[in-house]
């Protein structure tokens, strides 16, 4: 089985209009809700594709009542600790010219707390596959995902970890599976700048000294690029297409890369579906359905 978890789930507010302004009223053109967090993203990336998973974190009041609704009525199994003070997280993307995103920060959580999501995952096999992804807790510090792998590294899971900084680079030492920064993450990550793919590669192997056996970088309309454990660098371009939106799109492509990689044991299959995934997703208003994803493996497999 695979298991998402998402310790900060979100509803995202998202607003279409022109020309935003500070200071005076403004009128959208249309709204849209979507469900979700990166882990919750990647469940239901996976389930287009076929592949069943346990959406795990934390919840808390009638945002996160609905958040958990919404993938129950998509079929997705759900495993949340449900916090008795606060609401999870309403965030506000803007769309317009350019995007403009407000993140909030999301409920507290205690050291029980974690203590009671670590209980949750005690079950996970050798054969399972963990997904940590996204943003933690305001309160959380940056040994919370270093604290959960710490008690799932010994039943030979396969464990992927999608976040930056320290949260990411004090999980290392638990030899993740994949770990997928995009390039502004590698950046805030190691704070330099990257600017060719020669910088990508410089970062990327740094991850891989630290005990990531696999650094999958996305690259935005470029497309991405995997460094695997057995030393191949795999260059994937991206499909054309219009970017509607980018929120989801690194979450899509780590679950194409799971299923990929499921399904056949073979990094340049993997990094294909990850990038029909990922581009599925930014050419949608939402995350990419299962008929764009196939569209968009056609087009990178006939190239």
């Amino acid at each position: 089985m695979i298991y998402t978890v998402t310790l900060n789930p979100a509803i995202d507010f998202v607003i279409n209009m022109d020309n935003p302004l500070l200071g005076t009223i403004n009128r959208s053109e249309s709204e849209a809700l979507y469900c979700g967090g990166k882990g919750i993203n990647v469940s239901t990336v996976l389930k287009e594709l076929g592949i069943e998973s346990v959406a795990t974190g934390f919840l808390a009041g009638f945002t996160g009542k609905e958040i958990e609704d919404t993938l129950k009525a998509k079929d997705i199994q759900t495993d949340f600790v449900h916090l008795e003070s606060g609401f999870s997280r309403i965030n506000v993307k803007i769309r317009s010219d350019e995007e403009t995103d407000i993140n909030t920060k999301g409920p507290n959580i205690s050291d029980y707390d974690i203590h009671l999501l670590i209980k949750k995952l005690d079950e996970i096999k050798g054969d399972d596959v963990l997904v940590l992804s996204g943003s933690a807790p305001q309160n959380a510090d940056d040994t919370i995902y270093a604290k959960i792998l710490s008690k799932v590294a010994k039943s030979g899971a396969m464990t992927v970890v999608d976040t930056t900084k320290k949260k990411l680079l004090n999980t290392l030492e638990y030899k993740p599976f994949l770990v997928k920064p995009n390039i502004n993450e590698l950046m805030e990550t190691f704070n330099a700048k990257i600017n060719t793919l020669h910088d990508v590669e410089k970062y990327a192997i740094k991850l891989q000294n630290l005990g990531a056996k696999n650094v999958l970088v996305s690259m935005g309309d470029k497309g991405s690029v995997l460094f695997s454990e057995d030393k191949q660098v795999i260059i994937q371009s991206a499909p054309n297409g219009e970017a509607i939106n980018t929120v989801g799109a690194g979450d899509s492509m780590v679950a194409g890369f799971i299923a990929g990689y499921l399904k056949s044991k073979d990094y340049k299959y993997a990094l294909k579906l990850a990038t029909a995934c990922g581009s599925a997703t930014a050419f949608s208003e939402g995350l990419g359905k299962q008929n764009e994803i196939h569209r968009m493996l056609d087009l990178i497999e006939s190239k």
